[in-house]
């Protein structure tokens, strides 16, 4: 009777253990999906003559500000309207978020050498593994750690605004710096915070799917936001 007693005890944390396991496999598995035909789409146009859909002799074309800003509508329409779409429109808009993405980055495959992008991507693999396993394993409220780093981002974001009009190389590489630190913390924050959803919530459910889109959306962000930063650092050019 007393070993009854302390199973059942034990019983509600193993079933919400088990819940948050099962929704982060989840969400990993739709990122992963995401960066596979994000990298797809970037390499497609990036080498081959598809980039002059993007770009033109004089900049930037119609079409390529169109796929620039695109994904910025797609992010605000999932961010307003995800629990009243189903889950096949949700997943249908993170794919085309994802194919999107991949077509604004098909420059780094002009500016970049092949080499330095590997090497980069495999940093932010790494970088991002330790600290999205931080967050997971880590028993510290990392809440107020998050709201710091939230507010960096707002300070980041206006940095950059500023910078595209200056034009200043150094402010550049302070603002990188920036970014890799705040989107690495990020990383940890997110995950943390995606395991205690995935806590309470049925992964198998219609809800649940969605909930793991839009998990995967923002540890998508977090990991290819990570790696344009480091990519200022560790990418050679042509």
């Amino acid at each position: 009777m007393r070993n009854e007693i302390f199973e059942n005890q034990d019983q509600p944390q193993f079933t919400q253990a088990t819940m948050a396991k099962t929704f982060m496999s989840n969400v990993f598995t739709y990122m992963t999906a995401a960066l596979v035909i994000s990298g797809i789409a970037a390499y497609m146009f990036g080498s081959s003559d598809l980039i002059f859909m993007l770009y033109t002799e004089t900049g930037m074309s119609i079409f390529g500000w169109i796929v620039m800003l695109a994904p910025l509508g797609l992010v605000l329409l999932l961010g307003a309207k995800a629990q009243k779409f189903s889950y096949t429109t949700v997943l249908g808009i993170f794919v085309l978020f994802a194919v999107l993405i991949g077509m604004s980055l098909s420059s780094i495959f002009v500016i970049y050498t092949m080499s330095s992008i590997a090497t980069t991507f495999m940093v932010t693999a790494g970088t991002f593994g330790v600290m999205a396993v931080l967050g997971y394993t880590t028993n510290t409220d990392l809440t107020k750690f998050g709201s710091i780093l939230k507010m960096a981002l707002i300070g980041l974001i206006i940095a950059m605004v500023v910078n595209w009009f200056m034009q200043s190389a150094m402010m550049d590489y302070v603002i990188s710096g920036i970014g890799v630190l705040v989107f690495t913390g990020l990383t940890a924050y997110d995950t943390q915070k995606l395991k205690q959803i995935g806590s309470v919530v049925d992964a198998n459910s219609e809800e649940g799917k969605k909930a793991s889109i839009m998990g995967a959306l923002n540890l998508y962000l977090d990991f290819i936001n990570l790696f344009m930063f480091l990519l200022r650092f560790l990418g050679s050019r042509d």
